[in-house]
């Protein structure tokens, strides 16, 4: 069949008054949602009596001539207790929505913080004095109790369904601007923020902005499946980075507020660090993966089930580790008082251990300042000088054993490796290292080509490190 040029035209013509259509088709529509959401969603606002200091050191009113046309300025400025003043009042503004028919409202823990009042506004524009039913900062929820019946309530989705790349819609109160709504995917999932171990945060691009922490994130079904919470940003405002919630997290710990006013969470008792692709090499791993224990806590459930030093915990329950920052979510959502499967590697072979999961304690750990004592033995196999640990450091320390390392060379397998004066070495190749002999035995028998895994303790605790030996 042949194709006239009328033809042809008609043909290119259809195609471009369909491709609007096709495109429009495949964005996503957001209108039902909000419609659904919206009278759920409400704007809290804080207010926080300004504190007034008692302390001694405030300036006082100078001594000025009898009459002084100055006085009564200097009187009103320095007399702090005028019992006319008004107290200043510093406000807040967030968001939060609702999760019963009779009032309680979820948001976040920094929105309410140190609040001598908190409002309730909500889309019909009805305001309530809130009752804050408790809060907990570790995970950034707080929990609020309006006199309502018959609210608008969301429901729950599944954050573990997520996938990253899936639309997701925001409602929340921008810098005071009730019920914005702002769009984005989901950027990754299990992100782990430096202040929050216990929090497997939901990244995405959706525009987050001051007033928005508290509210709300949607999946496309119209389910929350996050409490939008925090923004990565060097000017204060949106960059692209937003942080949410798990909504399973934040039920739970709700649940746990109403039920008995805290928070339990369990604990391991271990002290974790990253695999590196070195580190891997060295405990015979083809992949990096997992969560390295470096250090195995006293009289700590992970002690009690035989957990050690250099144990590679790559699942927990069932469920893998792929990094550190993996853990502490699945330990800290744990059963108190149960029995947990922790999956390991130890010597290059895979083993189940259980552990009985104990509640979180509070705890610091222990800091020291590094001491050199004795006649240090120099390593130019792996480019440092040791000494034998002083006893004092010993104590400080609450360890039995180990070399200090008093110098590293500018150029070698130490410095390569970021071993720092004053670190004191306790295992070398899953060896303990006692003395400064056992340190040389063990060194003379590494080989050039292979990494391997040094344990030392240093200020802000343990840490393995990886280094590779040199010819000496």
């Amino acid at each position: 069949m042949k194709l006239n040029i009328r033809t042809i035209y008609h043909f290119i013509l259809l195609l471009a008054l369909s491709a609007p259509l096709a495109l429009q088709a495949a964005l996503p529509e957001f209108t039902q949602i909000v419609d659904q959401a919206k009278d759920s969603v409400v704007n809290i606002s804080t207010k926080t009596k300004a504190r007034q200091s008692n302390s001694t050191e405030s300036p006082s009113m100078p001594e000025l001539p009898e009459g002084s046309p100055l006085g009564e300025l200097f009187e009103k400025f320095f007399n702090h207790e005028n019992p006319g003043a008004r107290p200043r009042e510093a406000q807040s503004l967030g968001s939060g929505f609702i999760i019963s028919k009779d009032g309680y409202i979820l948001t976040n823990h920094h929105v309410i913080a140190d609040a001598d009042e908190v409002i309730v506004r909500l889309s019909s524009r009805e305001e309530y004095v809130a009752t804050i039913v408790g809060s907990d900062e570790a995970s950034d929820i707080a929990v609020l109790k309006v006199d309502a019946e018959g609210l608008p309530v969301l429901k729950f989705g599944d954050s573990d369904s997520l996938k990253v790349g899936e639309w997701v819609l925001a409602i929340g109160s921008p810098f005071g601007f009730d019920h914005s709504v702002t769009a984005g995917i989901v950027s990754a999932k299990g992100r782990s923020l430096p202040t929050d171990n216990y929090v497997p945060f939901i990244q995405t691009d959706v525009a987050i902005n001051p007033g928005n922490s508290g509210g709300p994130l949607f999946n496309l079904d119209g389910e929350v499946v996050g409490i939008n919470s925090q923004i990565y940003s060097r000017t204060g405002g949106f960059m692209g980075l937003s942080f949410a919630i798990p909504i399973e997290l934040a039920v739970d710990v709700a649940s746990q507020i109403k039920e008995k006013g805290s928070v339990s969470r369990g604990w391991l008792g271990v002290l974790i660090q990253e695999v590196t692709r070195e580190l891997a090499e060295s405990f015979g791993m083809e992949n990096p993966q997992g969560a390295l224990v470096a250090k195995v806590l006293d009289n700590s459930p992970a002690a009690e089930a035989g957990l050690q030093v250099g144990d590679v915990i790559i699942e927990f329950n069932g469920k893998e580790v792929s990094r550190s920052s993996s853990l502490p979510p699945l330990v800290g959502r744990s059963a108190v008082g149960k029995d947990a499967d922790v999956t390991i590697i130890r010597d290059r072979s895979r083993e189940h251990i259980m552990v009985r999961i104990a509640e979180l304690p509070t705890m610091t750990q222990a800091a020291y300042t590094p001491e050199e004592e004795d006649k240090p033995k120099q390593n130019s196999a792996l480019g440092m000088s040791v000494t034998e640990l002083p006893k004092s450091l010993q104590k400080k320390l609450k360890i039995q054993a180990g070399v200090q390392v008093t110098d590293v060379d500018e150029v070698g397998s130490a410095q390569d490796a970021g071993i720092q004066k004053g670190d004191v070495i306790t295992m070398i190749d899953n060896k303990g290292v006692t003395s400064v002999e056992d340190f040389e035995a063990i060194t003379d028998d590494l080989k050039n080509d292979k990494s391997v895994a040094l344990l030392v303790q240093r200020r802000s605790g343990p840490v393995f490190l990886a280094i590779r030996p040199e010819d000496s």
